[in-house]
């Protein structure tokens, strides 16, 4: 019984593995090599995590950040598809703008901003990576510009008035 609940919770979850290096570690014998992989898990409805796995093998270490990805899972706020206002998130020397998009325009970001923003539901936004294009800034950059996105109707209890949202046309 636990387990089918276990399995039907890993089931709405997709991953991509972002990055895969081979690190090593010196060690009084010599060089102990590893992998390290960074790791994106969402629902592709509004939770989207970052994991970082390391192990001696390839396999183990995609494994370890995927779990490390579930345990990390954030809320995002998502209006048609599309984020409801501008944010720019910053971590080390990279930075993320992420913008609005039109109906139509599809998901335009590259590197390690891409797979998080179509994990996590996005189905029309532009991105702009500035900065270091280090693939874990870049994508701890990216969770923080989401991070930061208000939800309209916390902003209107906040400031106690009604608020509009800006209409994204061609």
């Amino acid at each position: 019984m636990r387990q089918d609940r276990e399995r039907d919770k890993d089931q709405e979850f997709k991953e991509k593995v972002v990055q895969i290096r081979r690190v090593t570690k010196v060690v009084k014998g010599g060089k102990k090599m590893g992998f390290r992989a960074v790791v994106v898990v969402g629902d592709m409805k509004s939770r989207v995590g970052l994991g970082l796995g390391k192990a001696a093998e390839v396999a183990s270490a995609i494994r370890k950040g995927a779990e490390a990805a579930k345990r990390n899972l954030r809320e995002v706020t998502i209006v048609e598809g599309t984020v409801p206002h501008d944010s720019l998130g910053k971590f080390g020397a990279s930075q993320v703008l992420l913008r609005a998009a039109p109906s139509g325009t599809g998901v335009i970001a590259g590197g390690a901003v891409r797979p998080i923003l179509e994990l996590a539901g996005m189905k029309n936004i532009v991105a702009k990576s500035i900065g270091s294009n280090n693939a874990i800034n870049a994508a701890r950059a990216t969770l923080s510009a989401l991070s930061a996105i208000k939800r309209l109707d916390v902003e209107q209890e906040l400031r106690g008035k009604e608020l509009k949202i800006k209409n994204v046309t061609a």
